[in-house]
């Protein structure tokens, strides 16, 4: 069984001014806080000698692959975001970085973020805008129904609220 995995589509390049920070921050926290507590963890237990039976010694080298990984993930991934620091100049219609508040069928309203893909959290009601109902919102203005194609069927939606902060 081969260990190859097809490589993922290219998501969005695009990223709020507060998902950059957020982004940048965990950066800072993996190379200047963790890894060198990780690092210091590891040379103690590397002192210890048969490292093969050493859980310090074999957890913290997993733990230093992963930080590594996730350093080298986010340092590349910054250098090819675009970041949207400011409001379209049409804000009747719906883009990047807007709150979109929909209603349903049932008269129940509901409000998004639009968001990168980087930084979407669907707790805190940032939905991504490669999303298939983001995708649907996209370009619609206010009073427009918003049809959504999901595995149980049809959603209607209307768009009732738009606004940038």
């Amino acid at each position: 069984m081969s260990r190859y995995r097809p490589p993922r589509p290219r998501s969005s390049a695009y990223i709020t001014a507060e998902g950059e920070k957020t982004l940048r921050e965990e950066l800072r926290q993996l190379w200047k806080v963790e890894r060198p507590q990780v690092t210091a963890v590891v040379h103690e237990a590397a002192k210890n000698g048969d490292r093969s039976e050493n859980g310090d010694y074999i957890y913290g080298k997993r733990r230093l692959r992963e930080i590594d990984s996730r350093v080298r993930f986010l340092t590349k991934r910054l250098d090819d975001l675009t970041v949207v620091d400011r409001p379209p100049a049409d804000r009747s219609k719906v883009f990047f970085g807007a709150w979109v508040t929909l209603e349903d069928e049932a008269g129940e309203t509901m409000e998004y973020r639009i968001v990168g893909p980087d930084e979407f959290d669907l707790k805190a009601r940032k939905l991504s805008m490669d999303s298939p109902l983001a995708r649907a919102m996209l370009g619609k203005r206010l009073d427009d129904e918003v049809v959504l194609q999901a595995p149980d069927g049809v959603r209607q939606y209307y768009l009732v609220g738009i606004r940038y902060e």
